[in-house]
């Protein structure tokens, strides 16, 4: 396919998405299965369009002045693919598959708009409602942090330090081009993609298949690092999913003591078991039932509690998420996380440590829900994050505050996501 029969199938994409309120990776599936004449090539292009669009649908838009679909494909081309209208009309003459060029009105309306000259709300490419918590968050730069937020993501890999070195897998994956991560210190990243280009599947990788890399965002293995799970401790991952941070915690504990690996949610669980077994992680016990963690009560050194949130800090790579979330969903998650938190209490000894994290970057998830904890429970102080990041890390900032660290794309590179450490005094 060319660009312009790509350019139609995402066009279709994004209407149906409008029109079935329907995620994107439902939408582009359907379409795949509809089409099946279209190669990988193709539709990772599709998916691009699709997603870039969906990243900068405000500003999209707003350069064409129309909220349709096919403005904001359109849009998306000349946002992050260095089209220019002249451009796209050269590449589409003649394409039968194409949508009908840019008319003398959507070019008049190209022409007379510069992004850098946009309200703030369109530079932001976020939702109105979701302003004030982002000015609430990040202040005077809330402009410049959301806009980072609907950038095009990097992949990153965390190195299992139980089977290899960095070095080792970034010899093995060099065809990637793989470099170290700035922050993180297992960490490898493969840059963002340009145009209609993909990410390689390294998990067809034999270096992946033997367990010595997983895909993790930097964000979540800083996280991870600033935990400071040791050797020999008493560890419950009380929210652990899938697994990822459970699995870089067995690695800093060099398999040593002990991880419950506790979800509420058993589908979300089920995967933990495959990949402990390729990372040949063994010291840790996956738990399902809430009963099974009596024994552990009070006995813990340390409760990471990775919550539930609105992921408004994954933006990059969800982004179809932004327009579905609303303020609702946003108060659920913020009564789910004070719930967990409360109830993670009974399990930490007296000199052990919460260590609360979320991908969100709303203050009301974040340090709205430290203080709040911390009004409830008297008996827990926060630590010094500025001094705990440079005790772990050594390199880098991120955005410090008294109850905890934010990290964002604009700041630190990574996923947007939150950091507290809470220390049981009594």
């Amino acid at each position: 396919m060319r660009l312009g029969g790509r350019l139609a199938a995402a066009i279709e994409v994004l209407s149906d998405m409008e029109k079935r309120h329907r995620p994107a990776a439902d939408a582009l599936k359907d379409w795949g299965l509809s089409h099946r004449f279209a190669g990988a090539g193709d539709r990772a292009a599709i998916g691009n369009i699709v997603y870039d669009a969906l990243r900068r649908r405000r500003s999209a838009t707003w350069q064409l002045d129309s909220e349709t679909p096919r403005a904001a494909a359109f849009g998306a081309l000349l946002l992050e693919w260095g089209e220019t209208p002249e451009s796209l009309d050269r590449t589409l003459e003649g394409d039968r598959f194409a949508p009908d060029p840019l008319s003398e009105t959507e070019k008049a309306a190209v022409a007379s708009r510069t992004l850098a000259q946009a309200p703030d709300d369109v530079r932001a490419d976020s939702p109105d409602w979701c302003q004030p918590h982002l000015q609430r968050s990040f202040g005077a730069g809330w402009v410049e942090e959301a806009a980072g937020l609907a950038a095009r993501p990097p992949l990153d890999l965390r190195v299992n330090g139980l089977l290899a070195s960095r070095d080792k897998v970034a010899d093995e994956l060099e065809d990637t081009r793989a470099k170290a991560t700035a922050i993180a210190p297992l960490g490898l990243r493969i840059a963002p993609i340009e145009g209609s280009g993909r990410h390689p599947n390294v998990q067809v990788e034999p270096a992946f298949q033997k367990g010595w890399f997983e895909i993790q965002d930097e964000g979540s293995q800083i996280a991870a690092t600033l935990a400071g799970a040791r050797a020999g401790m008493q560890v419950l991952d009380f929210c652990a999913g899938a697994g990822g941070k459970t699995l870089a915690l067995a690695a800093d504990m060099d398999n040593r003591g002990q991880i419950f690996a506790y979800d509420a949610d058993k589908s979300r669980l089920a995967p933990i078991f495959d990949r402990l077994k390729r990372a040949e992680t063994r010291n840790v016990q996956a738990i399902a039932s809430l009963n099974s963690l009596a024994k552990l009560e009070g006995e813990a050194d340390l409760v990471l509690i990775d919550a539930p949130c609105t992921g408004s800090g994954t933006w990059r790579r969800r982004p179809d998420a932004k327009w579905r979330l609303s303020q609702r969903q946003l108060e659920v998650r913020v009564a789910e996380q004070t719930a967990i938190l409360d109830d993670a209490v009974r399990f930490v000894k007296p000199g052990g440590r919460i260590a609360y994290v979320t991908c969100s970057v709303f203050a009301e998830e974040n340090t709205a829900q430290v203080e709040g904890f911390l009004a409830r429970h008297p008996e827990f102080r926060p630590l010094d994050h500025e001094a705990l990041w440079q005790d772990r890390l050594g390199r880098g900032s991120a955005r410090f505050m008294e109850h905890g660290i934010l990290m964002s794309p604009l700041t630190t590179g990574t996923d947007g996501f939150f950091f507290a450490a809470l220390e049981r005094r009594i």
